[in-house]
């Protein structure tokens, strides 16, 4: 068997194999419910063979959107919806997982085939929030710097998302701290400029996200796996580095996370990103070394490519964003490429063999 379809346990939840689906948002929500979109676009990838399926960044509160098509979970009538979907990926031995999550200054924008520009009030946004009053991108709206009652909140939101998370039947959970949102936006010099107990010193940055992972890993049960997907770097003079990302997995390994997911960048619009096939991995097999288990992601298409990076413990588990948009039954092909044996949908075993 290769390393992509061997099983991997993280605490009591087994992973049939190393692949995973990384949350995407498809901002086709309406006041945060989920439809048959989201079940048919999640349950595909369950009927591809998937390990693990993350479902997209769902928001923690209706502030905490990107846009007002995103997925929520700020309110228990969202757990029906939900629990559709993590049954029918459960039912196809798949793994069900969700991103939660705040966009803090990020937030209140169209959807991306709209344009994607940031939405004021009159036109359906709302007052974004983050660490200090600075705009992402210049003549965007002011952030409102969040007080003590708002961080709170922040925290409040994220355990009952996770108390919820766990109703629907989810049975991972991963906080979202990267790409330029408010958990983000905390641990970045760049972005905050705050003077008090959550600005200034690295653990004073750190803080916030540490007071929301406790909060989670109350709600959430101690068989059940927590991830942080983070960006490892800002790719920013001045900002979040990749000696601050090792320092904060084994911060958050100690608060019983039991993965980091490395992703990169997203938190200033002028970052010079060198993209390129597993640009990432790097970050992945660094932070390993504390310990802590590690996911990789970005530009990972091909079974070849998976397959070096976990025989060479370069990260635990693969996840796969566009790849998996092209082709959601990515797993069985990469199973014969791999000569590797994987279990089939009992209706598609015809197509298993190549003639």
């Amino acid at each position: 068997m290769s390393f992509l379809f061997s099983p991997l346990t993280i605490r009591n939840i087994t992973l049939k194999n190393r692949i995973v689906m990384s949350p995407m948002c498809q901002y086709s929500a309406k006041d945060g419910f989920t439809n048959d979109w989201h079940l048919v676009h999640l349950g595909t990838r369950a009927i591809g063979g998937s390990g693990l399926i993350i479902m997209e960044a769902t928001a923690v509160s209706p502030e905490g959107r990107i846009s007002p098509a995103d997925t929520g979970i700020w309110d228990n009538d969202h757990v029906p919806g939900l629990k559709r979907i993590t049954s029918f990926i459960h039912s196809h031995g798949s793994v069900a997982g969700i991103q939660i999550a705040h966009a803090g200054r990020k937030a209140s924008t169209a959807v991306p085939w709209e344009g994607g520009k940031q939405l004021d009030e009159n036109n359906g946004g709302w007052q974004t929030v983050a660490p200090s009053a600075l705009p992402f991108s210049p003549g965007e709206q002011i952030p409102a710097a969040l007080d003590r009652e708002g961080i709170d909140k922040v925290v409040f939101d994220f355990r009952n998302a996770a108390r919820r998370a766990l109703g629907a039947g989810f049975r991972v959970i991963e906080i979202h701290s990267a790409h330029g949102y408010l958990l983000h936006e905390f641990l970045s010099p760049l972005s905050n400029w705050r003077t008090d107990e959550y600005g200034g010193s690295f653990e004073n940055r750190a803080r916030l996200l540490k007071e929301v992972a406790g909060a989670v890993r109350t709600e959430w049960p101690a068989e059940y796996p927590l991830f942080v997907r983070i960006s490892s770097t800002d790719w920013t003079e001045g900002g979040w580095t990749l000696q601050d990302s090792v320092r904060l997995a084994v911060m958050l390994r100690d608060l019983d996370v039991d993965l980091i997911d490395c992703s990169s960048g997203g938190n200033v619009p002028n970052a010079k990103i060198p993209v390129a096939p597993g640009y990432q991995v790097p970050f992945a097999e660094e932070i390993r070394k504390t310990g802590i288990l590690t996911g990789t992601v970005g530009f990972i298409t091909g079974s070849s490519q998976a397959e070096s990076i976990l025989s060479e413990g370069k990260a635990d588990l693969v996840l796969l964003a566009r790849e998996l948009l092209r082709n959601p039954y990515f797993p069985l092909t990469a199973a014969r490429e791999l000569q590797s044996d994987t279990e089939w949908p009992v209706q598609y075993l015809r197509a298993r063999q190549s003639k």
